[in-house]
């Protein structure tokens, strides 16, 4: 009995010093990256999450730029001492000034270039009544939706961070459209952010 209870308090410990051992990821503040802009007392950084290790430590063995995907880390810092409603609305515009609106990461989940899009109604003489559900692609991992930006309101003072993905690979001189910032009291807009993205050399 001493030897089975001795066993599981090792593999607690194992276990506990594993988790220790993880990386966590904890952005750091707005400010501290080159790609910021402070308007109207908010301030906001945007930062590509393109290489290896970006993406390691972000969405842990997958990496979301070997599919085509594009993952945005977005920082807010309200620094107005009122509440920030937000209703955000993100657009990755290219260097033509072409712009590229998020993909919501619920749909990021079961992106896969491989999965043939469903027959159309009627071109099957035994048509299914019973519409299959969308098998869900490589980045089927939890950090791509718990890892998303979810925040609605950002009280006086308070920072949030998340990402917005985008469907497409990272060309250098694009920047991130983002709007949807509000007075949580009044509904006022505030002025949209325009911050370019750089990718780390």
């Amino acid at each position: 009995m001493r030897r089975v209870a001795l066993i599981v308090l090792l593999s607690i410990a194992v276990l506990a010093g594993d988790d220790k051992d993880k990386p966590r990821f904890s952005p750091a503040t707005a400010l501290s990256y080159p790609s910021h802009q402070t308007l109207d007392k908010i301030t906001l950084a945007a930062i590509p999450y393109v290489t290896e290790d970006q993406s390691k430590q972000a969405f842990g063995k997958v990496n979301p730029a070997q599919h085509g995907v594009t993952p945005v880390l977005v920082i807010l810092e309200n620094g107005t001492g009122k509440a920030l409603r937000l209703d955000l609305q993100a657009e990755l515009v290219d260097p033509g000034g072409r712009h590229l609106e998020a993909t919501p990461a619920s749909d990021v989940v079961y992106l896969d270039t491989n999965i043939k899009q469903p027959r159309l109604p009627g071109t099957s003489p035994y048509p299914n009544p019973f519409p299959r559900k969308p098998k869900k692609g490589p980045l089927n991992t939890w950090e791509i939706e718990g890892r998303a930006f979810a925040p609605k309101l950002l009280p006086a003072g308070d920072s949030a961070n998340g990402f917005f993905y985008f469907q497409t690979q990272l060309i250098p001189g694009s920047k991130l459209y983002l709007t949807g910032i509000k007075d949580a009291a009044s509904g006022k807009d505030y002025f949209y952010f325009e911050v370019p993205l750089e990718a780390p050399k």
